[in-house]
């Protein structure tokens, strides 16, 4: 059973399209498997109401910006912003920082 529906903005949608199947594969596997479980190794509470799904495939720490929607009567609704490849264990403050204006963008809509 789903815990939260997950949609896409175009920015998130577009770096999964960029990723090779196999990773992307091994991406949404990890994001279901945190749509029934919360697994805080894989869906994970940064800041500022920013979220992140998580996912280690041959030793790249691959990272999709997420936040809850707020505005809306549905049910659980989570929307994935944008994401990224990170060599290192710390978020670029830039990425956070984008994610944070898709965040407001979704809302004035």
């Amino acid at each position: 059973m789903k815990l939260f529906e997950l949609v896409f903005m175009e920015p998130a949608r577009l770096f999964l399209a960029s990723l090779e199947p196999k990773v992307r594969a091994k991406v949404i596997y990890n994001m279901e498997y945190a749509q029934q479980t919360m697994d805080a190794n894989r869906f994970k509470k940064l800041a500022n109401e920013i979220w992140e799904f998580r996912t280690l495939y041959s030793k790249k720490h691959i990272r999709i910006l997420a936040f809850w929607d707020q505005k809306t009567k549905r049910q659980r609704l989570v929307v994935a912003t944008n994401g990224c490849i990170k060599k290192q264990k710390k978020l670029d403050q830039a990425l956070m920082n984008q994610a944070n204006v898709l965040k407001m963008k979704y809302y004035e809509h």
